[in-house]
């Protein structure tokens, strides 16, 4: 069984289509699960409606709502999905398929297709996607989607998302299991992404390369971060948080400038 975990705060009209993309899904064998991350916009008139678990928490983040979902889950494959997310009809059957052809994976994820605003959005270059050991690929940017991904149950036994990031928990996640092992790859579309709506966590946080550097930072305290991969690290450290500096100097924010400066010129 998949279980399928779908996070929502306050975005009941989004919620709709996101269920029912689910619930249209060619493979059958799925348990719903839907965390309510506080909303108080009518969220659970509109849940009532379908064949769900429903569980309603104080706002927490995003991280607290995804971890409260798994505990409550039973499957043997884990499958997230943001309500603003929807999947295409074949979406689980192939990637299920792909697990149990590949045993060597503990998840996959696909590619995606873009809309902002209702109008499609082309990828860039550096939104391509790899299989394998990909751990170098995923510290510039987080190049997985959550809701592209389809777990074994044993992953997020082991990794959990960080409940003190309120944004890029997923780059902090993508981090610590490609550190240890390799993903699956499915270049197909998969799942559409729906952005541009004044709701999105990325619009709600300045200087969102904070959260990366705080997730960079904890893989430094890894001692079984070999030699290379530290390198990296350090590396990508510094590229972030001369980012955020000199954003910071533009907007006359000195005290994040000087943390950042310090910060830039002493990391090792």
């Amino acid at each position: 069984m998949v279980s399928v975990i779908i996070t929502t705060y306050n975005r009941k009209n989004f919620l709709k289509e996101a269920i029912e993309s689910v619930l249209n899904q060619t493979y059958k064998e799925i348990e719903i699960i839907v965390v309510d991350d506080g909303s108080i916009d009518g969220t659970e008139e509109i849940v009532k409606k379908y064949p769900v678990k429903y569980f309603w928490q104080k706002n927490r983040g995003i991280s607290s709502a995804r971890n409260v979902g798994f505990k409550l889950s039973k499957g043997e494959y884990i499958a997230y999905l943001d309500s603003d997310d929807l999947w295409k009809k074949e979406k689980l059957e192939k990637e299920v398929n792909f697990l149990k052809e590949n045993p060597q994976y503990p998840l996959c994820y696909t590619d995606e297709v873009w809309y902002r605003n209702g109008e499609f959005l082309n990828q860039k270059k550096k939104h391509k996607k790899y299989d394998g050991f990909i751990f170098e690929k995923c510290l510039p940017l987080c190049i997985i989607s959550p809701s592209s991904a389809l777990f074994r149950r044993w992953v997020l036994e082991k990794y959990k998302f960080d409940e003190k990031l309120p944004v890029c928990e997923d780059y902090d996640l993508w981090l610590r299991i490609t550190k240890d092992y390799p993903v699956g790859f499915i270049p197909e579309k998969l799942i559409i992404k729906r952005g541009g709506h004044p709701d999105q966590l990325s619009k709600k946080y300045p200087a969102m390369d904070r959260f990366r550097i705080y997730a960079l930072k904890k893989l430094l305290k890894d001692r079984n971060l070999d030699k290379e991969k530290r390198k990296l690290v350090v590396e990508e450290l510094k590229r972030k948080s001369k980012i955020v500096f000199k954003g910071a100097l533009k907007r006359y924010n000195i005290s994040r400038f000087l943390k950042y400066f310090y910060f830039y010129n002493f990391i090792k």
